[in-house]
């Protein structure tokens, strides 16, 4: 089966595939989503971008009953970036089925607002380990109803330190449940935690040899010191409309995110000291073509909902071959090609060779491309402006759009990627329309109503 309409699935989600796009499945979709809906567990190796959110959402969405206004799926994520994307996946596919509440509960919030939102339970719950077991020890989340359980990017969970947490909240849901687990990689402790807590697992493993092909890779060797130069001579070589540069530690990320502002660049740092607003206001920059380049570390950069990333540079080569995976993972996706490169010190190479090893393939090694005096930074197209205002004063997508190219005037080619949270929402502006769109919404209303507007910088 390569169909969505080949499954068994109800008219309000094939409707919902349909706006969406979604008529072919992709590998690991065909290989699970028939077992998921005849409620087996499912045991999955699939890397990111493969579509494993929409095969786990729609197994979510398939067995929900709407009329039960009791907690039936929950889904644990690594972080809340990702936890937010899978969230508003799940929203995407259940667009047509009427009064599903899904509710995102994760660090970062006061748990007093999860609490007031869990007075009416939700069908589906997604968060991180910690906030989850939290609420639940707590008694504010309640689990006896559950009926499927999704352990997503279940690899980093477990290198995240999160076990111990997990194997706590299984403890208290019920026995006879649904357990999907879904991870890149299949290490040793993944199959223990599969022997622990599914039954008769269906294994699916949906082998990345033929996306490779999509990626280029390339290897710079240089010393240490020279590294931010190569970079910058990298980013105006190839001038990316959207590229993650990868660092191994906070303050490496720190450094080239101010060497690189210095020069310029439209950057943005994403680490772990940030307040969660102003790491969601980056992604949501990026993501939307306000910024060109994001540096990051491995753990900051989970949960990117990046659907064209053209390219990756990796300025620190990753501490083990998976991880390289991963991260280069992000690129030449859905058809795509892409391009990743990595700068490796001389002390390094050791584990470049131990990454081309592992994977069985051959580093391509080149020389540093010489760069024209005359190249120049180029300029993110977009800018962000922020609406505070969201999903709880009932705006949409649509409400923002035609205020913008109704009342204040703008083409709709100029507003570009719209995201509506709970509380705010965020609107991609090309950048000679941004000084006029802010005067227009400032000045006018958006359903009737005078909002906050403010620039995002």
């Amino acid at each position: 089966m390569n169909s969505f309409a080949d499954l068994s699935l109800n008219p309000p989600l094939l409707k919902a595939l349909a706006e969406l796009q979604y008529t072919e499945m992709t590998p690991v979709q065909a290989a699970s989503l028939p077992a998921i809906l005849e409620k087996r567990d499912v045991l999955a190796q699939a890397k990111t971008g493969s579509g494993k959110t929409a095969a786990f959402a729609l197994g979510l969405l398939s067995s929900l009953d709407v009329s039960v206004s009791k907690v039936q799926g929950l889904v644990l994520c690594p972080t809340r970036e990702l936890a937010d994307q899978v969230s508003r996946e799940i929203r995407r596919l259940a667009a047509f089925i009427p009064n599903v509440k899904v509710l995102t509960l994760c660090g970062g919030v006061p748990r007093r607002t999860h609490i007031n939102s869990l007075s009416h339970e939700p069908h589906l719950a997604v968060g991180t380990p910690g906030r989850i077991l939290d609420l639940i020890n707590k008694k504010a989340l309640p689990v006896q109803a559950l009926q499927m359980l999704v352990l997503d990017e279940a690899d980093r969970m477990l290198d995240m330190g999160f076990a111990e947490a997990i194997e706590e909240i299984i403890t208290h849901l019920p026995t006879q449940r649904q357990t999907l687990l879904f991870s890149a990689t299949m290490p040793d402790p993944i199959r223990q935690f599969s022997r622990q807590f599914q039954r008769e697992s269906l294994d699916v493993t949906i082998r990345s040899d033929h996306d490779e092909v999509m990626i280029e890779q390339t290897f710079y060797e240089m010393q240490p010191q020279d590294k931010l130069d190569a970079l910058t001579s990298l980013l105006l070589q190839f001038q990316p409309e959207s590229v993650v540069v990868f660092c191994n530690t906070r303050q490496e990320v720190r450094d080239v995110h101010e060497g690189l502002v210095e020069q310029g660049f439209s950057a943005l740092a994403l680490h772990g000291e940030l307040e969660q607003r102003e790491r969601e206001e980056m992604l949501v920059r990026f993501a939307n073509r306000s910024c060109n380049v994001l540096i990051a570390t491995d753990v900051a950069a989970r949960g990117l909902d990046i659907k064209e990333l053209p390219m990756v540079i990796n300025f620190d080569i990753a501490t083990d071959a998976d991880t390289h995976l991963h991260r280069i993972g992000r690129t030449g996706r859905a058809g795509s090609r892409g391009i990743a490169l990595t700068l490796v010190a001389p002390r390094d190479a050791m584990r470049a060779r131990a990454i081309a090893e592992q994977h069985n393939m051959t580093l391509h090694w080149s020389k540093l491309p010489r760069v024209s005096h005359s190249a120049s930074v180029t300029a993110a197209p977009f800018m962000t402006i922020a609406v505070d205002a969201g999903r709880q004063d009932k705006l949409r997508p649509g409400d923002l759009l035609g205020a913008l190219t109704g009342t204040a005037g703008l083409p709709g080619e100029a507003v570009g990627k719209i995201d509506v949270f709970p509380t705010r929402s965020y609107v991609a502006i090309a950048r000679d329309w941004h000084e006029k769109a802010i005067k227009r919404l400032r000045e006018g209303t958006i359903k009737g109503r005078k909002f906050r507007v403010r620039n995002i910088r």
